[in-house]
């Protein structure tokens, strides 16, 4: 799998797509996907690949029928940023031979122990999950009110 240095559009509508699910009230009805594409602005058929990913995770779950949609299949403060962003682009690492999930050597590399580039981007992994898998869903809506 290629990595991507920034994230791409769909990992940002999934992002926005839970955080809008984390809106929602506990134990409330479901939330149909018209609503979600209109509220995070996401187009239907995209929506729809996302939601289907998101739910085969065990992300969310869905509901079907006349009253149904989606909720979120754990409490908000259980799922972070990092579980829909490893889900949605896979590994975090920007190069492949620091990778914990997709550990690949770097074809052109003579010596992995003194890199100086797999050092950095080593510490770039651990930062980058250690604020995404420390942000949960809840987390994250705070911020945003706090910020609105």
């Amino acid at each position: 799998m290629a990595h991507s240095p920034m994230l791409t559009q769909r990992s940002r509508y999934a992002l926005r797509a839970m955080l809008f699910l984390a809106e929602a009230p506990a134990g409330g009805p479901p939330v149909p996907m018209a609503r979600i594409a209109v509220e995070v602005n996401v187009p239907r058929k995209f929506l729809e690949l996302i939601l289907a990913e998101l739910r085969a995770a065990d992300l969310i779950v869905s509901t079907r029928g006349k009253m149904g949609g989606y909720r979120l299949a754990r409490p908000r403060h259980l799922i972070s940023l990092g579980d829909v962003v490893r889900l949605i682009e896979g590994p975090l690492a920007l190069v492949p031979c620091v990778s914990r999930t997709a550990y690949r050597p770097c074809g052109d590399c003579h010596d992995e122990a003194t890199c100086a580039i797999r050092h950095a981007m080593m510490r770039v992994r651990d930062e980058t999950a250690r604020i995404l898998d420390g942000t949960s869903l809840a987390d994250a809506a705070i911020r945003e009110l706090a910020a609105a």
